[in-house]
């Protein structure tokens, strides 16, 4: 049976929800990074593929299912393959209820891809995404149900074989040795920057000197490879990081601005519902947990 591969539309607007939904893809590069409010899982049936996600490079091999949260800026970048391969994404607010183990949730929350150990399911793993793909065929089918108790059950099966994760320190000491380790590019080292230090205050100066070069120029290399200014990604990751504090704490809406790096409640409402569609209150009684 053939099957329609699904392509990245560069002209999709952010955060436009892909729901719950399992399909086939097409390798290739991104022209710029995407953002949905769902836990992704991809599944290579062959080669490899290379991820900007939240500032780092990350290595996604065949037949390893990872998983991620989307709402984090992610970029296919280089690919090794020239087959299709499985995406299904979770709603972020069914994933939040199925409760899975902490040491698997926090590092997801934080901008960790969880990867299976070598050397994966294969076989199994492909039978069972193309099972979900056949089940979503029909929006209003009784399978649904089934698909979600099973990706669960998944995702309990790839917590059960995680090592331990350690969330992202922000100590300087660390960051400042990694940006400049694993052969990450001046763009990327950028993203790096950003990701890791979206709730401080940061300026061009900042970032040009901290990646050595000018500002101007360290401005322009980085929209020409991500297709948006360093403000724009700088304002989507601290959205993200206020989606997670709104979705999983009860803190006051103006503690979540300030500690998601805005100097005003105000600016954090109007960059929230421009990225988001609705208002910081709005999203945290769609999304909080019962």
């Amino acid at each position: 049976m053939r099957h329609s591969l699904i392509f990245f539309d560069p002209k999709r607007p952010d955060f436009t929800p892909y729901g719950l939904a399992c399909g086939r893809w097409n390798p290739a590069p991104m022209p710029r990074p995407d953002h949905h409010n769902e836990v992704q899982l991809n599944l290579l049936k062959s080669g490899w593929m290379t991820y900007i996600l939240g500032g780092r490079k990350v290595r996604i091999e065949a037949g390893r299912m990872s998983a991620f949260w989307a709402a984090i800026p992610h970029q296919i970048i280089e690919f090794g393959t020239k087959r299709e391969y499985f995406v299904a994404t979770i709603p972020f607010a069914w994933f939040l209820q199925w409760k899975l183990p902490e040491h698997f949730v926090q590092p997801i929350l934080h901008g960790v891809v969880h990867c299976e150990p070598p050397p994966g399911r294969g076989r199994l793993d492909q039978d069972l995404f193309a099972q979900w793909e056949a089940d979503l065929q029909n929006p209003g089918s009784e399978m649904r149900d089934a698909v979600l108790l099973e990706m669960r059950a998944r995702l309990i099966r790839l917590a059960a074989v995680l090592p331990p994760v350690q969330t992202v320190t922000r100590k300087s000491s660390y960051w400042h040795a990694a940006l400049y380790e694993g052969g990450l590019n001046k763009v990327e080292q950028i993203a790096c920057l950003l990701a890791w230090h979206y709730t401080e205050s940061l300026t061009a100066n900042d970032i040009g000197k901290a990646v050595g070069l000018h500002p101007n120029y360290a401005m322009s290399v980085f929209r020409k490879a991500f297709g948006v200014t360093l403000i724009e990604y700088l304002t989507q990751q601290r959205v993200s990081h206020a989606q997670r504090l709104l979705a999983t704490t009860n803190e006051k809406i103006v503690d979540v601005a300030f500690k998601s790096g805005f100097n005003s409640v105000s600016r954090f409402n109007a960059a929230f519902h421009s990225i988001c569609g609705c208002s910081p209150r709005e999203y945290r009684l769609r999304h909080e947990l019962g």
